[in-house]
């Protein structure tokens, strides 16, 4: 039966569940804390702090994921891969959301579509890691595991996991989303003015006309629809925004997680859209236990070893009422794998007629390590998984219905080609992540443009 034929009953609390039932379940990627009265101390001051989002904005995102699911919107879900808390500044805070509007604006121009923008930042201070320690020189130390937990220096002291560092880190939270609010409730995106939304430094880019010209088509339709009606047209002066990050520091995700006078249930309040991680994906594990008892909208990364069975599985572990809105599946494959390894997947959901919202991430199946020592990803790779996701959809039969991006607004040259055809010796130039690397604005927007006219292309067939 197709999941839109539907007739859905009440969702209802999972049974045996509490935000700290994961403790009983095997947990991946949790740093050792060696102070265990300072990490109880901290979570009790964690658990009486105010919250970061509220649960009217998680079941309005809910809502429109809900949306972009029977094909009425098209998420864009983007930020930094790792956030520091150096970068908690107001310029690199507006220079992020600035890329975003500027992609939303291609993609609702290009597509005929809302979109639904969310943003990858506000709490991605957390990284899993593929092992616990690192070795330089003899010397062995915990792994970096993102400012949440610890700092990147090769020091004793730097990679000590510090408890206090998740209140800075709700802090650092709070003044971004802060900002954020701010800057849109102020008219940051208002559609009369979208030349403000312009990076100084992109002025050379390939893609400027281009951006330029669409920037004053949609300035001359709102100036033609003002004129017909007499009066300025309501609601461009701002947008829905959201936030999202991987939840994978479980004692910090827990002490957010509250109950709320008007509303039944338990929300994780640190963030809109929660996801798992490959890593901590196992659906008899700590982080499947949490996630299928909060009710905020939740995604899942899914990669190549994944199979159908096992998707059907954390289906009816995280969705057992099939509840429009609430499951997301990120699927980062590679670009040389993609079209092996989705299309049985694509085959398995749509036969068994569930809900969820197909999202291609593809960044991180196709990280690759140059001769120089540089982690990069090139555009032409991004690109090829991106074209190959919405063909494969289309032959399947399902609908891709967004996509979750690593960039940034800062002038970096962390992939390799796109706009300015970046090389291994651009690389050296401006690279700045100390995790992955990012798109920059160019290559962000070239990504924008290349969703347009793929989708263009599969809506209407030559």
């Amino acid at each position: 039966m197709p999941a839109s034929d539907r007739t859905l009953s009440a969702v209802t609390l999972p049974s045996e569940w509490s935000a700290s039932s994961w403790r009983s379940r095997t947990a991946m990627q949790l740093p050792h804390y060696p102070d265990a009265a300072e990490l109880a101390s901290t979570l009790a001051e964690l658990r009486a702090l105010p919250p970061l989002v509220t649960s009217w904005e998680i079941l309005s995102l809910k809502q429109q994921l809900a949306e972009a699911q029977e094909g009425k919107r098209f998420l864009l879900q983007g930020g930094d891969c790792a956030e520091s808390f150096d970068a908690c500044a107001s310029e690199v805070i507006s220079n992020r959301l600035k890329v975003l509007l500027q992609m939303s604006l291609v993609l609702v121009h290009g597509m005929r579509k809302p979109v639904v923008r969310v943003g990858r930042f506000a709490g991605q201070y957390a990284k899993p890691r593929s092992t616990d320690t690192e070795t330089i020189g003899g010397v062995t130390l915990p792994s970096y595991r993102g400012d949440m937990v610890n700092a990147p220096a090769f020091t004793e002291a730097a990679r000590r996991p510090d408890p206090r560092r998740m209140i800075k880190a709700h802090a650092r939270s709070a003044m971004t989303m802060n900002f954020v609010r701010a800057l849109i409730d102020g008219g940051f995106a208002d559609l009369h003015h979208p030349e403000y939304w312009n990076l100084s430094w992109v002025g050379h880019s390939p893609l400027a006309d281009e951006y330029r010209r669409m920037v004053n088509a949609i300035g001359d339709a709102v100036h033609f629809m003002e004129t017909l009606s007499g009066a300025e047209v309501h609601n461009l002066n701002r947008v829905d925004f959201y936030t999202s990050h991987e939840a994978l520091l479980l004692p910090y995700e827990e002490s957010l997680t509250r109950q709320v006078p008007r509303h039944w249930g338990w929300f994780n309040l640190s963030t809109h859209f929660p996801w798992i991680g490959m890593r901590t994906a196992a659906a008899d594990g700590a982080h499947a236990e949490y996630f299928r008892g909060i009710r905020n909208p939740i995604a899942l990364k899914v990669g190549p070893s994944v199979t159908p069975e096992q998707l059907l599985r954390i289906i009816d572990l995280l969705n057992p009422e099939d509840e429009p809105g609430r499951l997301s599946f990120i699927h980062r494959m590679g670009a040389g794998h993609i079209a092996e390894k989705l299309p049985p997947l694509l085959e398995a959901i749509r036969r068994d007629g569930r809900r969820v919202l197909w999202v291609c991430d593809p960044m991180h199946g196709n990280t690759e390590a140059t001769a120089n020592g540089y982690k990069t990803r090139r555009f032409a790779n991004i690109g090829s998984e991106l074209e190959q996701a919405f063909d494969l959809h289309a032959a399947a039969g399902t609908r891709l219905g967004g996509v979750h991006l690593e960039l940034t607004g800062e002038d970096v040259t962390e992939c390799l080609g796109g706009a300015r055809d970046l090389t291994e010796v651009d690389l050296e130039r401006a690279y700045q992540s100390t995790v992955d690397p990012r798109l920059n604005y160019e290559q962000a927007l070239e990504v924008a443009m290349l969703i347009v006219r793929k989708h263009t292309q599969i809506a209407s067939p030559t």
